[in-house]
C-alpha cells in the first residue's frame, strides 16, 4: 500500500521539492530579513545624508580600493598557484591545501594579531618597510589574508574542469608551458577566476576584525559604522551602513552580471 507522499508523487506532485523549497525559504528569509530591515528602517534623508558625509565617503572609497588593491595583487600571485594545485600532484599538496584555508577557520581578531608580529612596527618587515600599522597598506594586507582563500579556490575549480587534453595539444604542436597557460587554461577558466575575485573582493570589503586591529585608522567604512555605533547609537550608524551596502550591493550585481555563464546562441 502507498503511503500519502509515494501517493503523491505517483500522482505527479513534486513532495520532496517543496519540501526543499519550504526548508530553503528558512535560510533566504534569514539573508535577506535582516538586509530588509536596515533599507527599510532607513529614512531617505538620512541616507542621502550619510551619502554627502565627507568622511562616511572617505571610508568608502578606502574600503572599496584597499579591497580591490588586495585582490588583483592576490590574482597576479594565486592564480598561477591555483594552476599548478589543479594540476600538479605532489608530496604535501593536501597540507598546502589546507594552509590556503585557513584564513577562513581562523578568528580574525586572531588574524589581526598575527599580522601585527610581521607587518608590526617592531616586527623585521615592518621596521624595514616603515610599518604597515595605520596605513591603507596594513588594510589592504588584512584583506588578503582573510580573503584569498575565496579566489585560490575558486580559479582551481576552474583549471581542473578545463580539459587537460586541450594543453596536451598546444604542447604536442610546440607551445611552451606559459603560453598554453595564457592561451588555452585561462581564457576556458576565467568565469571561475573573476568569480573567485568578486567573492574576494566582497569578503575584503565585508571584513572588519583583522583590519580594526591592524588599521582603526584611516578607518574603513565597517569600522566607521562600529564607531559610530558605540559613540552615537544605531540611528546614526545604520545611514553609514545602507551606504555601503547600496554601493555593494549595485557593484556586485553588475559584476555577476557580466561574468554569467553564457547561454547556448549568446
Amino acid at each position: 500500500m502507498l503511503t500519502p507522499p509515494e501517493r503523491g508523487l505517483r500522482a505527479g506532485l513534486p513532495w520532496g521539492e517543496l519540501l526543499f523549497a519550504l526548508l530553503g525559504s528558512a535560510v533566504i528569509l534569514l539573508i535577506v530579513a535582516p538586509l530588509l530591515g536596515l533599507l527599510l528602517t532607513s529614512s531617505f534623508g538620512e541616507v542621502s545624508g550619510a551619502a554627502a558625509d565627507e568622511e562616511v565617503m572617505a571610508s568608502v572609497r578606502l574600503t572599496l580600493g584597499c579591497a580591490l588593491a588586495a585582490t588583483v595583487l592576490c590574482a597576479v600571485t594565486g592564480v598561477p598557484l591555483a594552476y599548478l594545485l589543479a594540476r600538479k600532484r605532489f608530496v604535501g599538496r593536501a597540507a598546502l591545501l589546507a594552509v590556503i584555508d585557513l584564513p577562513i577557520i581562523v578568528p580574525h581578531s586572531t588574524a589581526g594579531i598575527a599580522l601585527l608580529t610581521v607587518l608590526g612596527r617592531q616586527s623585521l618587515v615592518g621596521s624595514t618597510l616603515g610599518g604597515f600599522v595605520g596605513t591603507a597598506a596594513g588594510i589592504t594586507a588584512a584583506m588578503a589574508f582573510v580573503s584569498v582563500p575565496f579566489l585560490i579556490n575558486a580559479a582551481c575549480n576552474g583549471f581542473a574542469a578545463v580539459p587537460q587534453h586541450l594543453e596536451k595539444a598546444g604542447r604536442t604542436l610546440g607551445a611552451s608551458a606559459p603560453r598554453v597557460f595564457f592561451t588555452v587554461a585561462l581564457p576556458l577558466a576565467w568565469r571561475d577566476i573573476v568569480s573567485g575575485m568578486i567573492m574576494m573582493w566582497a569578503r575584503g570589503i565585508s571584513e572588519f576584525g583583522a583590519v580594526v586591529i591592524v588599521a582603526y585608522y584611516p578607518m574603513t567604512t565597517p569600522t566607521l559604522v562600529f564607531q559610530r555605533f558605540n559613540d552615537f547609537g544605531l540611528a546614526y550608524a545604520r545611514a553609514a551602513a545602507v551606504v555601503l551596502l547600496l554601493i555593494c550591493v549595485g557593484i556586485f550585481v553588475v559584476l555577476r552580471f557580466l561574468s554569467r555563464p553564457r547561454r547556448a546562441g549568446e
